[in-house]
């Protein structure tokens, strides 16, 4: 299915949002526009839970015919980075979605909030505070109690005009000072009370540079860009639920029209053996428990993309897991279910040995060297067959051999017959071990009447292995991906660090590996099936000389087993 049609049936299924982007449709309102945006803070990469949010706002979009934005909310110079925008850009269209030229930034509105914030000064609605932060605070009160005002609460606007121009000019320190929104100290939500509108910030900013000391919260920022831009659904994370009267009391302050954003407020994605905070997942990087934001071990979207992820098994998933009011946990073996179902449908297959035993068919003639037919995907005939070379030494896999083996081992034993996959019958004639009683290498027959791996006598085996030829095998290094952490909730214990809970076997090298010489051509990102083993994926780090195939997933399915249990 292609991305457009993939995207064309999902748009069909509906959730609450969509019933209440309907009503409003039925209603008249915004004279029939449909507008979203995604507005992430470019301090960190991109996770699997901004994912979710990427599919549902130009999901929305595309749905209703509507647009979507993408807005950087870009109001803290101090942890923002060119590189997270870019970064940001590239998975948003890596995911299939285009803003077109509709890209935005918080910072395109400075000088609007800036002068909005010296009209709520001169109507009395703001105050400069030259308390610290822990004292603000502290005055704020808690949830059950009201909060007591500010002793600098009742200055003029002329004073307090005055006294921002200069935090503007960057006469006063850091913490100095704060810019306050005057609402109701004693409101039952905290977030009225008398908020933070502006701090005094002498830093660099990604995009203008040195002209600003003052920069505006982002919770005064983050509702008037939405304002300004004609968005009519603001689609945000249940969080953000109790800030929906501090954002419509800000737009009532403009007067500008009846207009206002409609904010619909939806669970964020948590899933299980998964942290999501960029805080922590940032503290990851810094400290080098990872190699980097798209470690292939890290939820973020780079990470993922690295590992073998398709964009369309994320937007799958995003689909799959639908949209809801409450926050609840996602099994991660759903995710990899999402990837393992669309690389079935799309990944070449190929023969890879990760842990190679030599095998020596003796009764092959020596120099002789033939092509076998093999099937490319057999979920998509269309992808056709290719040639596997054989040879008179092949490699196995270690596991797939054992020299006493129990009753139930089928596979390749002494004096035991097993197929070749797409090749021959094969029996085991000899072990050679070396001075350490270590087996290097078995010396095999074949039946040359079995070519294909089919009897002519119609005698049965119970195994088939997958093998590579030792002449033609590309030598390639391979790392095998787990779960980053071994703890289902890593973040969710009280006086535990999160960092506890690494799994030390996240991941394992495998040095000297073989694969069939069909994937010597591969680009980054090209997606196989070792057959038996896994999905795999060709890593940035391979080179003219070198492979390096990243595994997405096993082939195993512990969502699907786990769906048929229940």
């Amino acid at each position: 299915m292609s991305n457009s049609t993939e995207s064309k049936e999902q748009a069909k299924k509906s959730n609450f949002i969509h019933l209440q982007i309907e009503q409003d449709l039925k209603e008249g309102k915004n004279n029939g526009r449909v507008h979203t945006r995604f507005p992430p803070e470019p301090n960190g990469y991109l996770h699997i839970g901004h994912a979710k949010s990427i599919c549902l706002n130009f999901g929305i979009a595309e749905k209703f015919g509507g647009k979507c934005n993408l807005r950087f909310d870009d109001t803290n110079p101090a942890k923002e980075e060119t590189e997270y925008v870019e970064s940001i850009q590239k998975d948003v269209r890596w995911l299939g979605f285009d803003w077109e030229d509709r890209l935005f930034y918080a910072s395109d509105y400075f000088d609007k909030l800036h002068g909005f914030a010296i009209e709520l000064i001169k109507q009395g609605k703001a105050y400069v505070d030259d308390q610290d932060a822990e004292t603000i605070s502290q005055q704020k009160g808690t949830p059950t109690r009201p909060g007591f005002e500010s002793q600098f609460r009742n200055r003029t606007p002329e004073e307090n005009l005055n006294l921002f121009n200069r935090m503007t000019a960057g006469e006063f320190e850091e913490g100095s000072h704060v810019l306050r929104a005057k609402i109701d100290m004693a409101s039952p939500n905290m977030h009225m009370r008398d908020p933070i509108l502006y701090r005094i910030m002498k830093a660099h900013h990604h995009r203008t540079g040195d002209k600003w000391c003052v920069y505006p919260m982002y919770d005064f920022a983050h509702g008037q860009s939405d304002y300004w831009e004609g968005i009519t659904h603001s689609i945000c994370t249940l969080e953000f639920e109790v800030h929906r009267p501090l954002y419509n009391w800000f737009i009532d302050q403009l007067k500008d029209s009846d207009y206002r954003p409609r904010q619909i407020e939806f669970a964020r994605l948590n899933l299980t053996y998964t942290i999501m905070s960029k805080r922590k997942l940032l503290e990851l990087v810094k400290e080098k428990y990872v190699n980097g934001w798209d470690d292939p071990r890290m939820p973020t979207i780079s990470g993922l993309r690295r590992r073998g992820y398709t964009p369309e098994s994320i937007r799958n998933f995003s689909d799959r897991i639908g949209v809801t009011k409450v926050d609840g946990m996602i099994d991660v073996s759903l995710l990899e279910y999402s990837v393992r179902e669309h690389l079935n449908k799309v990944a070449q297959r190929v023969m890879g040995v990760l842990n190679p035993l030599k095998v020596v068919i003796t009764n092959y003639p020596e120099g002789q060297e033939e092509e076998l037919e093999a099937i490319n995907n057999p979920e998509d005939e269309s992808m056709g067959t290719r040639k596997v070379p054989f040879s008179r030494e092949l490699y196995i896999e270690r596991d797939d051999f054992m020299e006493n083996p129990p009753r139930k081992f089928f596979r390749l034993a002494p004096g035991r017959e097993v197929r070749l996959r797409y090749a021959y019958f094969v029996t085991c004639n000899d072990v050679i071990k070396n001075e350490n009683g270590e087996i290097t290498e078995l010396h095999c027959t074949y039946d040359p009447a079995s070519k294909g791996g089919n009897s002519p006598d119609g005698r049965k085996v119970k195994a088939t292995l997958h093998w590579v030829s030792a002449t033609h095998a590309v030598k390639a290094e391979v790392r095998l991906y787990d779960r980053l952490f071994n703890d289902e909730d890593p973040a969710g214990h009280k006086d535990v660090d999160f960092k506890d809970f690494l799994n030390p076997d996240s991941l394992k090298v495998l040095p000297e590996c073989f694969i069939e010489p069909f994937v010597k051509n591969a680009q980054p990102l090209d997606h196989f099936q070792f057959e038996r083993l896994g999905y795999f994926n060709l890593d940035y780090d391979s080179t003219v000389n070198k492979h390096v195939f990243n595994r997405t997933v096993p082939l195993r399915d512990s969502w699907a087993k786990m769906q048929k249990s229940q």
